[in-house]
């Protein structure tokens, strides 16, 4: 029996706890369905605080823990629960989450989470060199404060020497499955996907990024570049054309940009326009053709690939996916 130990502090997101222990259960009986009632389940899971007292999670829901962190002397992973960035502060009491942790690393156990919740692994210093993911929204604020970890937003999981991030929400699931696949079978993993209706295969955030470019960066002329490019994009025929436009010299505009946004101008524009055309799919019955004119592209060939580049998705798959043909 495989133990999976959940910890979670004040202001947590207990959905993600609540879909995990949902998942573990639901692996158990499809365990016990296929191997016989009298079947041993194969996981067994807890919930920890660290000093073992109630924490209040977001939303005023008032979780009971089953141990304090340090009653628990074996386990076979650890969950960080994700927490709410902008409206909560780190958890408290960090340094002895850390010194627990790393003790259960030494001794082989995993280390997981999910969405923000990567943020805390991250301010233990458990990331340091590693590459992890995380909810795409928080990228760049990521980025920023943790320069030392490898971050790939655009992955729905990412595992690096038993270290387990993974992107937004329902990419829990994701998590879900990646541990029974580790911790059971292939055909278990096959019978939860079909019971959670989740999709296994699913790997990436791409086609759910949208831009969230840096604009609170003091640079006056290069937020004026920002706004041109974002009012003007389908008719903007050169990167040149706009800097002579905001006042700076072609051969400053690359760098001075990239230092106060973090990426060229090109990629700026380019992601402004894959998020129109991203638009368009969704809400208009225009063809492809029409879609990459509208947003700036001449040759169509060259926007498919681009829009494939960026979103892991043909334009045609994209619509497929995410059109909206009914009002919400």
């Amino acid at each position: 029996m495989k133990k999976i130990s959940f910890w979670t502090g004040g202001g947590g997101l207990f959905s993600a706890t609540v879909s995990l222990l949902d998942s573990f259960s639901i692996a158990n009986l499809c365990h016990q369905s296929r191997s016989g009632r009298n079947t041993a389940p194969i996981f067994k899971t807890e919930i920890l605080t660290t000093d073992g007292r109630p924490v209040e999670a977001h939303g005023g829901i008032r979780i009971q823990p089953d141990k304090a962190i340090h009653d628990v002397k074996q386990t076979d992973c650890i969950v960080i629960s994700p927490y709410l960035l902008d409206l909560y502060p780190m958890p408290d009491h960090l340094d002895m989450l850390k010194s627990w942790l790393r003790a259960h690393r030494r001794q082989g156990a995993i280390v997981a989470t999910t969405c923000t919740g990567t943020f805390i692994l991250a301010e233990l210093g458990l990331l340091d060199g590693k590459t992890a993911t995380t909810n795409w929204q928080f990228a760049n604020q990521f980025r920023k404060r943790y320069p030392r970890v490898n971050l790939k937003p655009e992955y729905i999981l990412v595992e690096d020497e038993g270290v387990i991030s993974t992107g937004a929400a329902t990419a829990i699931y994701n998590l879900g499955m990646h541990l029974i696949k580790r911790f059971g079978y292939q055909r278990l993993v096959r019978d939860c996907a079909r019971a959670l209706l989740v999709d296994p295969n699913r790997h990436s955030q791409a086609p759910y990024m949208i831009a969230t470019p840096l604009k609170a960066h003091g640079d006056a002329q290069v937020l004026k570049a920002q706004q041109m490019m974002e009012r003007q994009y389908p008719d903007i025929d050169s990167i040149d054309s706009i800097a002579k436009k905001v006042g700076i010299s072609s051969r400053h505009f690359k760098r001075r940009f990239k230092k106060a946004t973090g990426d060229l101008p090109v990629k700026y524009i380019q992601r402004v326009r894959i998020d129109a055309a991203k638009e368009r799919l969704e809400t208009t019955s225009d063809t492809v053709d029409d879609i990459a004119w509208k947003v700036g592209y001449k040759n169509v060939s060259s926007f498919c690939r681009l829009f494939k580049k960026v979103t892991d998705l043909s334009p045609s798959t994209y619509r497929d996916k995410f059109f909206i043909n009914s009002p919400i």
